[in-house]
């Protein structure tokens, strides 16, 4: 799978999902998940990883383990949906099972969250 369709590349993609999609928080990851309109068919995905994670080793890791849990959710996500995930302190010592339920439980709410929304616009 090729990775670079299924990115957010500027800041001002990434402004636009947190600001202006909804939020879904759990105790190590935050999902912000929105549909952009010139956003393309593909889902795409965007991480944010900061240094008080740790080092550059350890926020490579953790970039790698959402990127996997957030793969499979690329064939149920509507086109034009975009997704970032912001990892909280603490992350890099969850089990990567646990994470996943979290990733998991958090994507589900702000996808609720976002249909709740846009059915009130609409």
């Amino acid at each position: 799978m090729t990775w670079s369709r299924h990115r957010l590349h500027s800041g001002d993609e990434f402004r636009a999902v947190t600001r202006g999609g909804v939020r879904s928080a759990r105790s190590h990851v935050v999902v912000h998940l929105t549909l952009l309109t010139q956003g393309g068919e593909a889902p795409r995905v965007g991480f944010v990883v900061s240094k008080r994670i740790g080092n550059a080793v350890v926020r490579n890791r953790v970039t790698r383990r959402l990127r996997e849990i957030i793969r499979p959710h690329f064939a149920t996500l509507p086109p034009g949906t975009a997704v970032v995930l912001r990892a909280l302190p603490g992350i890099e010592e969850q089990p990567f099972v646990d994470l996943r339920a979290d990733v998991d439980s958090a994507l589900a709410t702000a996808e609720r969250k976002l249909a709740r929304r846009d059915g009130e616009t609409r």
